[in-house]
């Protein structure tokens, strides 16, 4: 076939696959009214989760799996868009590293809502004016995101998603300078963490700024020629910012995990993570009394972590991540078995893992 020939025949396609779009929307449509009528949730991380690998295990190529993942993100975003106009909290402003998980998650065709601080993203969603939220909780270099794990204690909202997002910093300028000639750095305290070693070996006697953000250390440098941001490449794009130097991050598989946040679990799906809050007795042995169920049963517990309670000095909470949903009979009774041995037991969320 000559070019005119596969344009044709491409010409063709599109014309099948807008049909084809078409007619899978209208589907999509009918099923989210059937569940608002029921009063369910309109976005179902379980069913996007089958639909993706689905997707995945039909592939034959010469598209990745990764490549039709992204199409099908966009896919669904637009037909949730067309279901409700549903909004989603972030930890902004624009451009940062949740912004980019949540659109991730959602896709472009969502409404984005920037709010200031974690706390902000989750009494928007508590209210009802923000469907959803995202907000960092763990990097792999840094470790836990405390400011999240502490608004659990009185939030009702659920985990119902989890998002990990590669991580990757550069060093952005105004215009295109040797790095001798920077002077100062703005630099958020999460990134500075993550790209220490970095900026003590090459930038070892410039001044150090704090931002409240990576997209604020890159609005910042814009109004400044004398600095350099350690920021993303998308907000160093959207702030016209010249890359001086890619990939500053001391860890070649950094990364953070992000959770969405919702007001109702996920079903079960065979491949999930289940988040719960404890709180137990100040006596010798009483978290391995605690979790001991959890070894019996043979659950891989994923993660655990304390934090003050902040009520009475000394006194801890426990957050416990673990392979399996809450709906799983070993994963319910080693709940159970919580419940006889803490004074305190709240199930944040069971959600699909990570892809």
């Amino acid at each position: 076939m000559n070019i005119p020939e596969h344009r044709q025949a491409i010409d063709k396609l599109d014309a099948q696959l807008v049909q084809l779009l078409n007619e899978r929307t209208r589907h999509v449509l009918a099923i989210g009214d059937i569940k608002r009528k029921a009063g369910e949730e309109i976005y179902a991380p379980h069913r996007e989760r089958a639909v993706l690998d689905r997707i995945a295990a039909l592939n034959q190529g010469p598209m990745t799996d990764e490549q039709l993942r992204a199409i099908y993100r966009e896919v669904m975003s637009s037909a949730l868009a067309l279901e409700k106009t549903m909004s989603i909290a972030y930890l902004g402003p624009e451009a940062t590293f949740t912004h980019q998980a949540a659109i991730r998650r959602f896709g472009s065709s969502l409404k984005y809502v920037a709010q200031k601080t974690i706390a902000d993203i989750f009494t928007e969603v508590s209210k009802g004016r923000a469907d959803y939220g995202v907000v960092p909780v763990e990097n792999s270099t840094e470790g836990v995101v405390t400011h999240t794990l502490d608004m659990f204690v009185d939030s009702d909202l659920k985990i119902v998603s989890q998002i990990v997002l590669p991580i990757q910093y550069c060093l952005a300028a105004k215009s295109k300078v040797a790095k001798s000639k920077v002077q100062k750095i703005y630099v958020h305290p999460q990134a500075l963490g993550q790209c220490r070693s970095w900026i003590q070996k090459n930038l070892p006697h410039v001044e150090i700024l704090e931002a409240s953000s990576n997209a604020r250390s890159a609005e910042l440098t814009a109004k400044d020629k004398s600095a350099a941001a350690v920021t993303g490449f998308l907000a160093a794009e959207k702030y016209g910012l010249e890359i001086l130097e890619q990939d500053i991050q001391d860890n070649a598989a950094n990364a953070t995990r992000f959770l969405v946040l919702g007001r109702q679990c996920s079903p079960p799906t065979g491949k999930d993570r289940t988040s719960l809050m404890v709180s137990v007795s100040d006596k010798v042995g009483a978290l391995h009394e605690a979790i001991a169920a959890f070894k019996k049963l043979k659950i891989n517990m994923t993660k655990i972590e304390s934090r003050p309670s902040k009520r009475k000095a000394w006194e801890y909470f426990f957050f416990i991540d673990c392979d399996g949903h809450a709906q799983d009979k070993k994963v319910a009774k080693a709940i159970e078995h919580l419940g006889k041995h803490c004074n305190f037991v709240k199930i944040l969320g069971s959600y699909p893992n990570a892809e």
